[in-house]
C-alpha cells in the first residue's frame, strides 16, 4: 500500500501470517474434497508458495513476481493492466478495512478479493479479460464505498455544513492525520476536559462535519494542508502528531519523538499505538510547547455530503433551470508533490462564476482556502469530504440525472481528477464501471498505464490527460 507501512519487520510478519492462512485454506480445501469423495486438484503457483526463511530471501522472492519480471514475461500492456487491477484491489481493500473497523462488512467483497487475486495468477490473460476484471473491481468498490458511507453516518451522523478554523488556538495541541474517524473519536474522548486541543490534518478535515465528532469543543480546527507538505508542517506544529491509515513520510529528527502511528501505519523507530490507548500521544502533547496565542479568524466550510447537498436539491435544480448554474465541476483526488499539480489551483480559479465546484480528498488543498462566493445562496465550492466520499459525488450526480430525466454523462458535469495512489485508482475504476465518460486525469498518468492501455481507456471511456486549465475549460464549456 502506498504511504502506509514502512516497517520491514511488520511487513515480514504479515507475509508469514499470510503463509499460515494459505496453509490453513489448503487444509480446509483438502478436507472438503475428501469428505465429498471428489478428486483433489493438483495445486500449483501461489497455492504452493513457501516463504523464504529470512527477509532477504523474501525480497528475492518478491522480485520474481514483481513488475520487471512480469513485463519481461507478459509485456508492458498486460502488466500495466494487471497493475491497474492490483492498485484497485488495494484501494478497495483499504476502504473495506475502514468500514470493518466500524462494523460494516460484506462477504461478497471478500470473495471478490479471492477471485481477483486468483485471476492475477493466470499465465496468459487477455486485454479484454483484464479490462473486465478491472471494471468488476470498480463495481465492488462502489459497494464498499456504500458500506463505508453507511458506517461513518451510522456512527457519527450525516455531515452538515460546518465552518472550520484554519488558525491556531492557544494551548496544548495534538494533530491527527489520515482517514480513521474511529481513532479520532477515541482520542477526543480521552482528551475531553484535559485542556489539550485537537486539530485535523490532510484527509481528516471532513471529520468536522460529522455531528458526533464536531460536538467535542476541543476539536478546534484544521492545521496545514495535504500529505506531501507534512515534513515542514509537522516540524512547525508545537505538539504531538498521530498518523492514522496512510500518507506518512519519513519523519524528520526534529519531530520523530512526538509523532505516533496507529492502525496499519508504521514507521521504523516511531512509537505505534496499540488498542486505542493514546496516553503516550497525550503525554507528548502536554510536554510540548503548544500554541502560545490565538491566530486569526480564517475559516473554511466542509460537510457537503450527499445528504446535505440533496437536502437543497430543489434550489440546485432551480438554479440550473433558470440558468444561474451553467455547469458542475468535480475537481479533486489525491494530491502529491509532483510538478504540474498547480493546474488544479489554476483550473478552480478559472472556472466561471456561474459554475459550481464539488471537491473531495486532499487535492482540495490546492484551492479550498480561496473565496469562491455563492450562487443564490448555494456555495460555489462544495467540500464533499474524504476520497471515499466520491460515493457522495456519485449519489449527487445520479440524483441530478434523475431530476432532469437524463443520464449522468448528459449532465452539465465534468470530472477533473488528480491521481496518486491506490484509493484514487479504485475510485476511477468505479466511475468507469458506472459508464461515466470524459474524465480528465492528471497531472500525469500512472506509470503503469502504457500507450496501448491508454488507448483502450480512451476508446471505451474517452478518458483524457489534462492539458492546461485554459484549454481544458475551453474544450469543456465550448
Amino acid at each position: 500500500m502506498t504511504n502506509v507501512n514502512f516497517d520491514p519487520e511488520t511487513l515480514e510478519e504479515m507475509i508469514r501470517k499470510a503463509a499460515v492462512l494459505k496453509d490453513k485454506a489448503e487444509k480446509l480445501y483438502k478436507d472438503a474434497v475428501t469428505s465429498d469423495g471428489n478428486i483433489e486438484e493438483q495445486l500449483s503457483g501461489p497455492a504452493k508458495w513457501i516463504p523464504a526463511d529470512n527477509l532477504d530471501g523474501l525480497i528475492k522472492e518478491g522480485a520474481e513476481v514483481g513488475i520487471l519480471a512480469r513485463k519481461e514475461a507478459l509485456g508492458e500492456d498486460i502488466t500495466g493492466l494487471q497493475e491497474l487491477l492490483i492498485y484497485g484491489i488495494k484501494g478497495t481493500a483499504a476502504y473495506a478495512d475502514h468500514a470493518l473497523i466500524l462494523g460494516k462488512e460484506d462477504d461478497g467483497v471478500f470473495a471478490f478479493f479471492h477471485e481477483a487475486l486468483d485471476f492475477l495468477t493466470k499465465s496468459d490473460p487477455t486485454v479484454d479479460e483484464l479490462l473486465g476484471m478491472n471494471l468488476k473491481c470498480g463495481e465492488v468498490n462502489l459497494t464498499v464505498m456504500g458500506l463505508l458511507d453507511a458506517a461513518n453516518t451510522d456512527a457519527y451522523g450525516h455531515p452538515v455544513p460546518t465552518q472550520v478554523s484554519v488558525e491556531p488556538k492557544a494551548g496544548k495541541a495534538i494533530l491527527v492525520s489520515g482517514h480513521d474517524l474511529k481513532d479520532l473519536e477515541e482520542l477526543l474522548k480521552q482528551t475531553d476536559g484535559s485542556g489539550v486541543n485537537i486539530y485535523t490534518h490532510g484527509e481528516m478535515l471532513p471529520a468536522h462535519g460529522y455531528p458526533e465528532l464536531k460536538k467535542y469543543a476541543h476539536l478546534v480546527g484544521n492545521y496545514g494542508g495535504a500529505w506531501q507538505d507534512q515534513r515542514k508542517e509537522f516540524e512547525e506544529f508545537p505538539g504531538s502528531i498521530l498518523m492514522t491509515t496512510n500518507c506518512i513520510q519519513r519523519p524528520a529528527d526534529s519531530y520523530k519523538s512526538r509523532i505516533f502511528t496507529s492502525g496499519l501505519v508504521e514507521w521504523p523507530g516511531v512509537e505505534h499505538v496499540e488498542n486505542s490507548d493514546f496516553s503516550a500521544v497525550i503525554d507528548a502533547a502536554k510536554a510540548s510547547d503548544g500554541f502560545t496565542e490565538d491566530g486569526g479568524d480564517k475559516a473554511i466550510t466542509v460537510g457537503f455530503g450527499h445528504n446535505a447537498v440533496l437536502g437543497v436539491a430543489d434550489k440546485v435544480i432551480e438554479g440550473v433551470k433558470d440558468g444561474a448554474i451553467k455547469h458542475f465541476f468535480l475537481v479533486g483526488g489525491c494530491d502529491g508533490a509532483k510538478s504540474g499539480r498547480n493546474y488544479y489551483t489554476d483550473f478552480a480559479q478559472a472556472v466561471p462564476e456561474d459554475c459550481v465546484i464539488l471537491t473531495l480528498a486532499c487535492g482540495k488543498y490546492r484551492f479550498n482556502k480561496l473565496d469562491f462566493g455563492d450562487i443564490g445562496g448555494i456555495p460555489r465550492l462544495l467540500d464533499i469530504g474524504q476520497c471515499n466520499d466520491a460515493y457522495s459525488a456519485i449519489q449527487i450526480a445520479v440524483a441530478l440525472a434523475e431530476a432532469f430525466d437524463t443520464d449522468v454523462n448528459s449532465l452539465p458535469l465534468s470530472m477533473i481528477l488528480s491521481w496518486y495512489e491506490q484509493k484514487a485508482v479504485c475510485i476511477l475504476l468505479t466511475l468507469l464501471h458506472l459508464g461515466i465518460q470524459n474524465i480528465k486525469l492528471g497531472p500525469s498518468l500512472p506509470a503503469f498505464v502504457t500507450p496501448a492501455a491508454l488507448n483502450v481507456l480512451v476508446e471505451k471511456f474517452n478518458i483524457a490527460p489534462i492539458t492546461t486549465a485554459e484549454e481544458d475549460l475551453k474544450q469543456i464549456l465550448g
